[in-house]
């Protein structure tokens, strides 16, 4: 649970459509978004929405133009991430439901974006990522979701559907042959790895460092990321 510290400074507050309520801190240099009062993500713990981005390309290997769909701007680790390693010929739509997110990235957190969301190879999409994956037909090489803290609607309770087996059967008919569904997660969860092959995923379980400094006597933190590559 977080509280707010000494320098810690609260800049705005938001709320997920039908959701929970979103702050944005500020520590010197480092910002934090909290969910309600857990931290959801920061940008000094963020090795791991880095990789979710570069081990997904790698996976995909060299495709002719590759689309993305990223589902979650965030704090935009992962979005520039994948423009670091992506060529021109790329496109990435990136979906994020709550608008103060983006007006964060384009205001307080400007240094930090760095261009990326008005990079030519970018579609910034103010939209639900589930309506995008639902729409699609073979329109994307890779779906990257890092909307909650794993294959639960924990931002908002109707992000459930994207880890179930009708979301999971919309996001394998949304990739081309071959295509990459990579979902970003804080934990382990066997019962969703058994989901994904269910509906016809090849999946691969990957420890990530997240990145944390390293503190005496801690165990280092690690995240996951399920990777299903559809047939």
């Amino acid at each position: 649970m977080w509280e707010l510290e000494e320098g810690d400074e609260l800049l705005d507050t938001a709320r997920v459509p039908n959701g929970a309520r979103l702050r944005l801190v500020r520590n010197g240099e480092d910002f934090v978004i909290l969910l309600d009062r857990n931290e959801l993500m920061s940008t000094d713990v963020c090795a791991s929405e880095v990789a979710l981005a570069e081990m997904t390309c790698a996976r995909l290997g060299k495709r002719a133009a590759p689309q993305l769909l990223i589902g979650g701007y965030g704090l935009g680790f992962t979005l520039r991430a994948a423009l670091a390693v992506l060529d021109s010929s790329a496109g990435v739509a990136v979906a994020e439901i709550v608008p103060e997110i983006v007006a964060w990235a384009r205001g307080p957190m400007e240094r930090l974006t760095a261009g990326c969301l008005d990079d030519p190879r970018v579609q910034l999409v103010h939209d639900d990522v589930a309506m995008l994956i639902d729409a699609a037909c073979g329109g994307y090489d890779a779906i990257l979701l890092d909307v909650d803290n794993g294959p639960e609607g924990l931002t908002r309770s109707v992000n459930d559907w994207l880890y179930s087996e009708s979301g999971l059967q919309a996001a394998s008919r949304a990739l081309r042959p071959g295509g990459i569904l990579a979902v970003w997660s804080a934990f382990k969860d066997k019962a969703f790895v058994a989901l994904l092959e269910k509906t016809g995923f090849a999946v691969e379980v990957v420890d990530v460092d997240a990145g944390e400094a390293p503190k005496p006597g801690k165990v280092p933190l690690e995240h996951v990321i399920f990777f299903a590559r559809k047939a």
